[in-house]
């Protein structure tokens, strides 16, 4: 073996009066390059997408809604419930939630729709949602205020455009407690808030449509009276949370039911892992260009060392060491590009992440920058890939060589 790589170590450098095969040597080692730092960067922007919706998601939602079947959507018993919930395996913290489509309009006269949500952020256990988690550290204030309304954060998005500041005091409408009028009608009911805070979850859907309040102030304007929307579930491993949610409908029976954060969008990241895939195998196809550019490379190795070759095989060289050395060049090539590509491409990738480079509509991706996260199962796969791919160019022109009879190959001009 060590014969076989000097002799192709040799073939694959330049010499006086040949730089050409250099050159096309390095054409080739950059085409494998571009195509695995094209992959790598590709799927890890697919990748970071997928990741930070996922967490965008699951910090603003629990892992599981527990809510009832019926035209009512409200669960009257919820803290015997909740003492329930938190018995079932694999259960860490349930809180009762409100949650109302609302509209919302500010001293201009301004008015738009909104999501407004009721919660407790001091119920039993850990929070069960990143907002919860900044009410209880005091990152943002869902308290006492000082015009006696009850308190209000607002989406970032949503408060820049309404221009809303702490202590400006705003109008909730609700339709789900409206009541009848005598003449027929229907009268909305409206409250009014005060504006305690902002936050920002990352995600534009969320901070430009979303508000808290507390859990009492919610039902009222839900006209729920004592009873709550529904539960909200968090569990250790949110992967798992579809198994939980099972276990909690078969403890509780008729007319509970449970929605995990995965069946909600499960046609969100079925389109991202298709994309991704589509992605790849387009982009694989420049991995399969600069194979050929391998094959056209060592083709011409071996019309240019024709008669060394037949002068080695003269020698004793078998055609099994002369295959061994036209496949060990194409390896090399193949591995010599697949490490810069993959170094280049996850310096990309890095810089992409860590300054925010690209930014992006938020309204239209979710997202208002380009995230970028790779895996490294996704790395070795590419790398493996593109190798094999890479070897597998060199079995025709390593075919050719060996074959090659010594006394014609040393005949030939």
């Amino acid at each position: 073996m060590n014969l076989e790589w000097y002799i192709g170590r040799r073939y694959l450098a330049s010499r006086r009066g040949a730089r050409f095969l250099s050159l096309i040597t390095a054409i080739s080692i950059g085409g494998v390059t571009v195509g695995v730092m094209a992959l790598i960067i590709v799927t890890a922007v697919m990748t970071g997408l997928q990741t930070d919706l996922r967490d965008k998601i699951l910090g603003t939602n629990p892992h599981i809604w527990l809510t009832t079947f019926g035209e009512t959507m409200r669960v009257d018993d919820w803290a015997r419930v909740a003492e329930r919930v938190r018995k079932v395996p694999g259960v860490t913290a349930a809180a009762p939630f409100v949650h109302t489509e609302v509209g919302i309009t500010n001293r201009a006269g301004h008015a738009e729709a909104g999501i407004l949500r009721g919660i407790d952020p001091d119920a039993d256990g850990p929070p069960v949602t990143d907002i919860a988690g900044m009410i209880r550290r005091g990152e943002v204030r869902l308290g006492e205020t000082r015009s006696g309304y009850p308190p209000l954060l607002v989406g970032s998005a949503l408060a820049d455009r309404f221009g809303l500041y702490e202590g400006d005091v705003v109008d909730v409408i609700s339709m789900q407690g409206a009541t009848a009028t005598p003449l027929g009608g229907f009268q909305p009911r409206m409250r009014k808030f005060e504006v305690t805070g902002r936050f920002k979850t990352g995600m534009y859907e969320y901070d430009n449509r979303f508000m808290y309040t507390t859990l009492a102030a919610g039902r009222d304007v839900a006209n729920l009276g004592e009873a709550v929307s529904g539960l909200e579930v968090r569990v250790p491993d949110p992967m798992q949370a579809d198994v939980v949610g099972r276990r909690l409908e078969a403890a509780l029976g008729f007319p509970y039911r449970s929605e995990d954060w995965k069946s909600l969008n499960s046609s969100l990241f079925s389109a991202l892992k298709l994309e991704k895939m589509a992605m790849a195998v387009i982009l694989l196809l420049i991995v399969v260009v600069a194979a050929f550019n391998i094959v056209s490379t060592l083709v011409m190795v071996v019309t240019d060392k024709t008669r060394e070759i037949g002068i080695l095989k003269s020698m004793g060289l078998t055609s099994r060491r002369v295959l061994r050395i036209f496949m060990l060049q194409g390896l090399v090539i193949g591995t010599v590009g697949s490490t810069l590509g993959a170094v280049g491409g996850l310096v990309v990738t890095w810089v992409i992440d860590r300054y925010e480079l690209i930014k992006i509509p938020g309204d239209v991706y979710f997202v208002d920058h380009l995230p970028v996260a790779w895996d490294p199962v996704d790395v070795l796969v590419i790398l493996v890939a593109s190798i094999a791919i890479s070897f597998l160019a060199t079995i025709y022109p390593a075919r050719q060589a060996a074959g090659l009879l010594p006394v014609e190959a040393i005949r030939h001009e």
